[in-house]
């Protein structure tokens, strides 16, 4: 029953029931979408935080302590001080100096011949093409089969695009004495099969794999491509470490796979590419039959990307274009610099006495902390997952930021993965050598 006029009068003296409701009842209106529930929580704020306030050495987060090459900063400066244009918007589903050359440098690969403007979107960022895809191609009730261990933004994506994820880890197969690999990482055919449903709408391919670095071979492109095939499934393949292979390890594209490009949004990312993340530059390439619906989500939401930092781009894969596989190429230069540095992280782990799983491409390596004993008593985090525990000490104790794997799996698996750590060796070797000085100090207390 309504409260009398003169109950809810207003300040203004005014009794307009209508305008003129109590401050009880306006607060408990949610505020909040359902959609955000449960998906508040981000493990790079807690665990970068963390470390800034330790002022640990940061092995945790994925990007470069290091500059980008040369081409790509003066590129960069010449845009920013060049034509007026390069201040100014620019196409809204890419700059045309970008488009038209990712359309040139990328049709190979595929097998296709890309049109500029119809099979390519940039965004900002990969994460970006990732939230358009999501937002476009899932419904309320679709189920998205997500590989494990996956990067932690696919799981709310899906969830705030209204559809449910459906998990499939890889795992660990036995290999030759010495160190793993991830190679030896690998999903189960007949699994993988009885996770397609008539609800399954997509599937989330990431090769390399963040965290594991686990290269998909073509044998294992073609179980997953032949079920979606099977199934009138998108493939939605996650490559923004396409360029960073190891130990002769070839990176395949799935969308080139027979009956494959008309159903795959393949993700790339200029800042991966280029080792600078600043830039926010990213790209989803497919069928103009599925760009289409990215393309109203892109242009509702961020319209257009900074012009500036795709003129930068554009200039980088022109010069790589030239350059491509000749020693001058900087896709040759920086997975060769970092084998040295993913080969000493992996030397200074086993030395402590920890597993490391070596990557056949990407940032990261993975290393099994099951025979480290520590004393992780913290009545605050007794309910945490070892990892996250084990993680925090480290940081506070040890000064060394790291990432708890388990992060990457769905709460149904993340037990079976909870005696894993991800280190990112791309960084300065100053960074390296402070982090192995921890560890072997580390070591020798023990």
């Amino acid at each position: 029953m309504l409260r009398s006029a003169s109950i809810l009068k207003c300040q203004s003296g005014k009794k307009t029931l209508r305008h003129c409701v109590p401050s009880q009842l306006r607060m408990s209106r949610q505020l909040h979408a359902r959609r955000i529930e449960g998906v508040d929580k981000n493990i790079w704020v807690e665990f970068t935080k963390l470390a800034a306030d330790y002022k640990a050495v940061n092995l945790g987060q994925g990007f470069p302590d290091f500059s980008p090459p040369d081409f790509v900063k003066e590129a960069f400066g010449r845009a920013v001080s060049g034509d007026f244009s390069h201040h100014q918007y620019t196409h809204a589903f890419g700059h045309p100096a970008l488009v038209k050359i990712l359309a040139q440098f990328f049709q190979g690969s595929l097998g296709q011949e890309i049109d500029p403007k119809d099979n390519i979107l940039v965004t900002v960022g990969a994460y970006q093409a990732l939230h358009c895809t999501f937002q476009a191609l899932v419904d309320e009730g679709d189920e998205v089969i997500i590989i494990e261990p996956f990067f932690d933004c696919y799981h709310p994506m899906v969830k705030m695009a209204g559809g449910r994820a459906v998990f499939v880890p890889l795992r660990p197969k036995a290999g030759p004495e010495g160190l793993q690999s991830s190679s030896h990482w690998a999903l189960d055919p007949e699994e993988l099969a009885g996770k397609f449903t008539q609800r399954t709408k997509a599937i989330v391919l990431n090769t390399p794999n963040n965290p594991l670095g686990k290269v998909f071979k073509r044998e294992e492109l073609q179980v997953i491509a032949d079920l979606c095939v099977k199934h009138g499934v998108v493939c939605v393949s996650d490559e923004v470490y396409e360029w960073l292979m190891y130990d002769r390890a070839q990176h395949v594209k799935i969308a080139s796979l027979p009956g494959m490009w008309e159903r795959t949004v393949t993700i790339g990312s200029a800042g991966k590419t280029f080792s600078a993340t600043g830039l926010k530059v990213g790209w989803a390439m497919g069928p103009e039959s599925i760009l289409k619906h990215l393309k109203t989500v892109h242009q509702n939401s961020v319209y257009h990307c900074a012009t500036a930092a795709q003129e930068a781009v554009a200039y980088g894969f022109e010069r790589e274009l030239e350059h491509y596989g000749k020693p001058e190429s900087y896709f040759l230069q920086l997975p060769q610099t970092l084998h040295g540095k993913r080969q000493k992280l992996a030397e200074c782990l086993v030395s402590v006495g920890m597993q490391p799983i070596m990557p056949e491409g990407g940032y990261f390596m993975i290393a099994d902390i099951s025979t480290i004993r520590v004393d992780l008593q913290d009545p605050h985090n007794a309910d945490e997952p070892y990892d996250y525990r084990f993680v925090k000490w480290m940081i506070k104790n040890k000064g060394l930021a790291t990432i708890p794997v388990s992060a990457f799996y769905s709460p149904e698996n993340q037990k079976d993965f909870e005696n894993y750590i991800r280190f990112c060796f791309v960084k300065e070797d100053s960074t390296l050598r402070a982090a192995e000085k921890i560890l072997r100090e580390w070591s020798v207390k023990k």
